[in-house]
């Protein structure tokens, strides 16, 4: 049966991790190094064994096979057969071997690179990937089986099983309960691929920062290795959370694109960390610098991956007690002690080995603003941190409250949540301190920088910056400080990056004899990690405008209307025109809205809010309708409605400035990763060199 093969090839790659982990130590202890190939085989044989599990998950699926409890959850027979294969991550089994079949095909695929140069880097970046794999394949196959089936007796009760308990028949029901309607969202159909993405690949720049550890490599080697691997593991991390705010905001009704949930923010911590370790790592390969800094960034990234896949796995950020009754959340929360503390102990062995060659000369230099950057984001992290487990922290005090009464009227037991507002006023500053650095930072000088060179460099940009700024307080009704000072960070950023293209593709031009145009161009090819950089600070910027918009300057109102009355809000105005309800082939019940929008006492178009509700799964859905611009967008909901005799239905609108600017952003900010991640065409490869030969060289 395909089930059985399926769950045979979970329990076979389980097998062929922990040989792989016993042949690599074995044959790195022994110096034997045809014990680290079959290590490498065995890494290389766990993608095939779990493509094999995943497709026949797939294929369960598809074929609408509800004796299994996993496709009963996640499908029904009404379903297309696309949102039948998605439904694959749509459900927490099926997730967790789709998390684990793409760590397997990332760590198989470094494993296949020439490791002639590198070769005591193998058998440790082996171990690191397969005991990650081994954890996920013990979660799935002990506690998260998907493979799972129905039976039942004579009495009539159904229990699963994976294999046929005695005196029980197999039980088929006649359909599934369908898959969450907000997981049907295009949005949410790649989102989460390209969160796991994110997540496993930062496996490998993490393996080979242990491995660096285990074999005493302190040179910059392990990051020049994983540069790419860490630039493509942020780039799909940035994705995935940028589509799970578009898909919040299609979806979810209530106007915005990010809720400060702890779901989100457990996504958000290991990219608070990812980030500023990618800048870091310059300064170790430009300055031999922040090696203590680039260790504890990406062994902290590695375990916020598997924290935030903790938290929202376990059912710990429910409760303590849905933790305490969770099968894997001591599982999860073991696994992370363990690996912090066993690299935590590897880095202290290591911890004078990884002193840095140059030292901070000035607190204006590129290096200075570079750790500051880091501080920054780890103080954002801090904040996040404390937001996701206050809750769980007062709930836990509670409970001691409960178990000790002389203490009780200290702790009452209560679980106490932080909200948005919370996230937005302890963050906001902090995110107007990386605005305001990512200016600052291209125009200091390595090593040696003065308050006088960087107010030069300063002077231009900050003077047009301040130009724009009049004009928009002269032409719009924008008069709090807080948003015309984050207007003014955004403005600065701009004239920095335009400034700092323009100066230097005006110097190319001049030496080589060039085209202005052509001279940029081969400016951003020959240094496409740079200007790749510029292009991504670009792209934040404009992300950062479409959040001020509607962070600072979003509207709403509601209220009840007949047939043919208006609403107004602020230029914008909608006229109730009719509403219709009906079943559609996909078991779904549609009521659908039309709405008449004006703006500025002009018809600018219909818009047609609906609420889909789903029979099989019991849930609705509710689908806004929205007018866009770069402007802003008219964004309506059908909050209720009256049966058909009175057709009276209650509306929500939101106005909101500028949001589009947050995706038009994200495509700038995509474009740029996809530069500075591009080889560069004279980019030859160095012979590495000792410390000494390197001192000598400054010397």
């Amino acid at each position: 049966m395909l089930a059985n093969f399926g769950y045979g090839a979970l329990v076979i790659s389980l097998a062929v991790s922990l040989y792989g982990i016993g042949a690599a130590i074995y044959g790195e202890r022994n110096k034997q190094p045809r014990w680290v190939d079959s290590a490498r085989n065995a890494m290389l044989l766990t993608f095939p064994l779990l493509t094999l599990a995943a497709a026949s998950i797939i294929i369960l699926l598809v074929t609408n096979r509800f004796e299994l409890d996993y496709v009963y959850s996640v499908t029904s027979r009404s379903m297309p057969t696309y949102l039948r294969v998605t439904a694959l991550w749509g459900g927490q089994p099926g997730s967790l071997v789709f998390w684990s079949w793409l760590l397997s095909l990332f760590t198989s695929a470094v494993t296949l690179r020439d490791w002639r140069r590198d070769r005591e880097f193998l058998p440790w970046v082996i171990v690191v990937a397969l005991v990650t794999l081994a954890f996920f394949l013990v979660l799935i196959i002990a506690f998260e089986n998907p493979f799972l089936r129905y039976w039942t007796g004579s009495s009539g009760a159904v229990v699963t099983a994976m294999f046929q308990p005695r005196g029980l028949e197999l039980f088929t029901p006649a359909d599934g309960r369908g898959l969450n309607p907000l997981l049907r969202h295009p949005g949410m159909i790649i989102h989460p691929p390209l969160l796991y993405l994110g997540f496993v690949s930062l496996t490998i720049p993490f393996a080979f920062a242990i491995a660096a550890l285990i074999t005493g490599r302190t040179d910059d080697r392990w990051i020049r290795l994983t540069r790419r691997w860490t630039l493509w593991a942020w780039l799909f991390l940035s994705l995935g959370l940028i589509l799970g705010g578009r898909w919040a905001y299609d979806v979810l009704g209530w106007g915005g694109y990010w809720g400060w949930d702890p779901v989100e923010v457990a996504a958000l911590m290991p990219w608070l960390t990812a980030t500023p370790f990618l800048h870091s790592v310059m300064i170790q390969e430009k300055r031999n610098m922040f090696k203590h800094w680039n260790m504890l960034l990406i062994i902290i990234t590695y375990d916020l991956m598997i924290l935030g896949t903790f938290l929202t796995r376990s059912g710990v950020l429910s409760s303590v007690h849905a933790f305490a009754q969770s099968a894997i959340g001591p599982m999860f929360f073991g696994y992370i002690v363990i690996t912090l503390a066993v690299s935590l102990a590897l880095l202290s062995r290591r911890w004078d080995e990884l002193k840095s060659e140059g030292e901070l000369t000035s607190w204006l230099s590129r290096e200075a603003l570079f750790l500051i950057n880091n501080l920054v984001f780890i103080a954002i992290l801090v904040v996040c941190l404390w937001g996701v487990f206050f809750p769980i922290l007062t709930e836990a005090l509670g409970i001691v409250g409960q178990a000790f009464p002389s203490v009780a009227h200290i702790f009452n037991g209560q679980k106490v949540t932080v909200g948005p507002l919370f996230y937005e006023r302890a963050t906001g500053p902090l995110w107007a301190a990386l605005l305001l650095l990512m200016g600052i930072a291209p125009l200091s000088a390595w090593r040696a920088s003065t308050g006088r060179t960087l107010g030069r460099g300063m002077v231009a940009p900050t003077i047009a910056s301040v130009v724009a700024l009049i004009a928009v307080a002269a032409f719009s009704e924008v008069r709090q400080w807080a948003a015309l000072l984050a207007i003014w960070l955004c403005f600065f950023v701009v004239f920095v990056t335009l400034y700092e293209f323009i100066r230097a593709a005006a110097a190319r031009a001049a030496a080589h004899s060039l085209n202005f145009i052509v001279a940029l161009w081969q400016l951003a090819g020959r240094n496409r990690r740079r200007y790749g950089g510029y292009i991504i600070h670009l792209g934040v910027v404009l992300m950062a405008v479409g959040i001020i918009g509607i962070e600072m300057f979003q509207t709403e109102t509601q209220a009840s209307l007949k047939l043919g009355e208006t609403l107004a809000l602020g230029r914008y105005s909608i006229r109730y025109d009719s509403l219709a309800e009906f079943d559609t082939n996909d078991n779904r019940n549609v009521a659908r809205a039309v709405v008449t929008v004006f703006k500025d006492g002009r018809e600018v178009g219909e818009l047609y809010p609906r609420r889909d509700y789903f029979y099989e799964s019991d849930q609705p859905m509710t689908i806004p309708g929205v007018r866009a611009s770069l402007e802003d967008d008219f964004y309506v909901l059908l909050v209720d409605w009256q049966p058909i005799s009175t057709q009276n239905a209650t509306f929500k609108v939101y106005h909101n400035p500028l949001v589009n600017w947050l995706w038009l952003g994200s495509l700038v900010f995509i474009a740029g990763t996809f530069v500075a991640a591009w080889p560069e065409k004279d980019a030859q490869p160095q012979p590495e060199r000792s410390r000494a030969a390197r001192a000598a060289a400054r010397a």
